[in-house]
């Protein structure tokens, strides 16, 4: 009864609570680009590995600028794709557009101070 919705309510307080707060804390790469736009199409399976390959210490997210023109104008993009880098504290510590290879990536997340390595 009055327990077990208890228990619920915990678990599900916990869960609505968990990623926001991880995220907060994460670096975060910000990748503003479209679906038809051949350079974003060769980014995508870079970003999407990237998210699996450092998740829990690197936030990865794609805005479509096409489909989202608000969220993508808030990042003041001036052609896609536009990677943006924010350190955990929220701060943007780097930005550049273009198609930005595997490796970059990991080496200036490196220069910027970050443990990202294959």
């Amino acid at each position: 009864g009055e327990t077990m919705k208890t228990i619920g309510l915990i678990l599900l307080t916990l869960l609505l609570s968990v990623p926001t707060t991880f995220a907060a804390d994460l670096p975060k790469l910000i990748d503003v680009g479209a679906d038809k736009c051949i350079p974003c199409i060769k980014m995508a399976p870079i970003l999407d590995a990237l998210k699996e390959d450092f998740s829990g210490r690197l936030d990865v997210q794609l805005v479509d600028a096409w489909k989202h023109r608000e969220e993508a104008a808030s990042y003041g993009v001036q052609m896609i794709p536009t990677q943006i880098f924010y350190a955990q504290d929220g701060r943007e510590v780097y930005g550049q557009a273009g198609l930005f290879a595997r490796q970059d990536i990991l080496k200036k997340w490196q220069q910027l101070g970050y443990d990202f390595k294959d």
